[in-house]
């Protein structure tokens, strides 16, 4: 088996001999056997060296075939994003393989480095770029690069800055997927004998080997025949469903964990300073307990520090910028946000120390650094930690996002940490109330009032109705709630609470209305579809967004959080009004999701209620069965009207 992946990766390599290589391309098919794709891969392949210090030299080669013009098209410029603080890239050989059997090497002088596009983070990432030119479907584009480095920056000194953070160790995430169909792609790292090299295949398999020579181990994965994911709406990141690879030297999360505890003490990133002090006592000033001089440094730090990164010198990656310097700038990206309020709770006499998590996917258990995002953790008086995080909570009632529950995170503390993973938040801490007292004319007229109130992330929702425009177009914004259901409608009177005074309370619209011909009246029939029933303030339910139309996922999927939303609408009717048609009442769903709703009509008065409960943010295939019918029996009273007889 050695002898077979050693020949293998020569091949590979071997781009200097074009008969092997056109073979290749010749041999590995068209489309018309990839008729839904626009290249093929023919192979990928990548050769890792470490180095005692954790300095990495990789390799990578790399054939890819144009299967249609649009292939061509997405070919015809090469482009590859770095950190020149921290990693160094190069081309070192770029062919064309053209069907008539020639082949042309581009010349590398006309290689582009330029800084890379970017927006709210300026971090001084550049990309290199080649032209290809022109190709036709057939023509294949071979690539050889050569790189050291990592992703995140320390801002070191001479070739120290390519070595990772955590010196000495290494870690990989190797993706064995990709948005093309990939014929063969392999990955090869040599470890010093020293180093132990942990490793695990996610979510499919690969054939693995390793074996010795000189003074390092050579482990090699390899997989053939992959072809892209058919994507769902909505479902988790393809990282969390598609094959890949975790490597890491680093023994367990624990020792990743005192690490980062201590690459931040030893820079000193949480010093406070007599202004921050003088700010952080300003803050507390008649702050009634713990949780809420928590609360209050949490939303500043959210609030007031605004979301922008560039590089400031010393302090990127792992390790926080001070606080001070966020504080004197006022602004910074998560980390900064983090650390700001990991400084201002210590000058207020917390134990509060760093966290690292990531935002949308998941992270496995072999400590590679699968992280994008920072947030803070705070010892409570109780020594139990509650995790803050002011980047995704500016002007939020919550001081931890439930956006981000069912989603792992590694603390940095004094006496480290394991892998954590924040719990499923109660549907009622998001819930969304809407309350209606209505009156029904003869006409078909329609006139009363509506009140909306939420807490949580449905809170944010309703409340970004308001904030996040102008306070001139808030009424507006409200209004077209109403209009775009029923353009006809007059609104006569509207209250709100003020969206910035959110720690005050839960958000709070009210609505008064008239809406000439909300029914149709044919003799003495009336047909219409409750304000309550129609679907009212429909962006602020995630779930109405779900398309429900498949009966079964193949992966699984998410929702922005957990979420309860409780409808009651009172409706007059007009005198001696009588049951036409009256859509029954539904009942269904289990534990991940459930609906109940239904109307009764007593007297003169018609009464719609509902409650619809969606317990997690990510949710396995098999909740699809109850998730799929909550939603459906929410949207059979917004799709069968009511018929009242007079």
């Amino acid at each position: 088996m050695r002898k077979i992946l050693i020949a293998l990766l020569m091949v590979l390599c071997m781009n200097s001999q074009a008969g092997p290589i056109q073979d290749l391309i010749a041999k590995a098919g068209d489309a018309t056997k990839y008729p839904n794709d626009n290249q093929l891969v023919i192979f990928d392949s990548t050769i890792v060296d470490m180095q005692e210090s954790g300095l990495t030299y990789v390799v990578s080669h790399n054939l890819s075939k144009v299967l249609n013009l649009k292939g061509a098209q997405d070919l015809s410029a090469i482009k590859y994003g770095y950190d020149p603080l921290s990693a160094y890239i190069e081309f070192r050989e770029v062919n064309i393989y053209k069907t008539d059997g020639s082949v042309i090497k581009v010349d590398l002088k006309n290689v582009l480095d330029y800084p890379a596009p970017a927006h709210s983070i300026y971090w001084g990432a550049r990309e290199k770029m080649i032209a290809i030119g022109r190709l036709d479907p057939g023509d294949a584009v071979e690539v050889v690069l050569f790189k050291k480095g990592f992703t995140y920056a320390l801002l070191q000194d001479d070739d120290d800055k390519y070595i990772p953070p955590m010196r000495g160790h290494f870690y990989d995430i190797v993706e064995f997927f990709d948005q093309n169909p990939v014929s063969e792609k392999v990955y090869q790292v040599s470890i010093p004998k020293s180093k132990i090299l942990q490793f695990q295949v996610y979510n499919g398999e690969a054939q693995v080997s390793s074996w010795t020579e000189k003074d390092k181990i050579v482990y090699t994965f390899s997989k053939k025949d992959l072809l892209p994911l058919k994507s769902e709406p909505r479902m988790v990141a393809l990282s969390d469903i598609a094959p890949k690879l975790l490597l890491s030297t680093s023994p367990d999360w624990k020792t990743k964990s005192l690490w980062f505890f201590k690459v931040n003490e030893d820079f000193g990133s949480f010093e406070s300073t007599p202004e921050i002090k003088t700010k952080v006592n300003e803050i507390l000033k008649g702050a009634k307990d713990e949780q809420d001089s928590i609360a209050r440094l949490t939303h500043w730090c959210a609030d007031e520090i605004r979301y922008s990164g560039i590089s400031m010198g010393c302090g990127e990656g792992f390790t926080l910028h001070k606080g001070s310097m966020t504080f004197t700038d006022r602004c910074g990206v998560c980390k900064d946000k983090a650390g700001m309020l990991i400084t201002m709770l210590r000058a207020a006499g917390f134990k509060s120390y760093p966290s690292m998590t990531m935002a949308g996917s998941r992270i496995d258990y072999i400590p590679a650094d699968q992280f994008n995002h920072c947030v803070t953790v705070v010892r409570l008086h109780n020594g139990r930690y509650k995790l803050l995080d002011p980047t995704w909570v500016p002007f939020i009632r919550e001081l931890w996002s439930s956006a981000e529950q069912q989603q792992q995170y590694l603390m940095g503390l004094p006496e480290g940490a394991d892998l954590g993973t924040t719990p499923v938040s109660d549907p009622a801490n998001h819930y969304i109330k809407i309350e209606g007292n209505t009156e029904l004319l003869s006409d078909g007229s329609l006139k009363g009032r509506f009140t909306i109130q939420a807490e949580g992330q449905s809170d944010a929702a309703v409340r970004g109705l308001l904030k996040n425009s102008p306070p001139a177009a808030w009424s507006q914004n409200i209004e077209k709630e109403i209009l775009k259901l029923w353009p006809q409608a007059t609104i006569t009177k509207l209250d709100y609470t003020d969206p910035y005074a959110y720690r005050e309370g839960a958000e709070k619209i009210s609505i008064e209305f008239s809406i000439p011909g909300f029914a149709v009246v044919s003799g003495k029939t009336l047909m219409f579809t409750p304000l309550s029933a129609a679907e009212i303030f429909k962006n602020f339910q995630g779930q109405l967004s779900f398309d429900t139309d498949p009966a079964e996922r193949k992966y699984p999927f998410r929702d922005r959080c957990s979420r309860q939303v409780s409808i009651h609408e009172t409706m007059s009717l007009p005198v001696n009004s009588k049951a036409g048609r009256v859509p029954s009442s539904v009942k269904t769903g289990g534990n991940a999701a459930s609906y109940t709703g239904g109307y009764a009509l007593k007297g003169n008065t018609l009464e719609f209620t509902s409650r619809a409960v969606f317990a997690k943010r990510i949710y396995e295939t098999t909740d699809w069965p109850e998730f799929r019918a909550s939603v459906e029996a929410q949207n059979k009273f917004s799709e069968k009207p009511v018929v009242i007889e007079l």
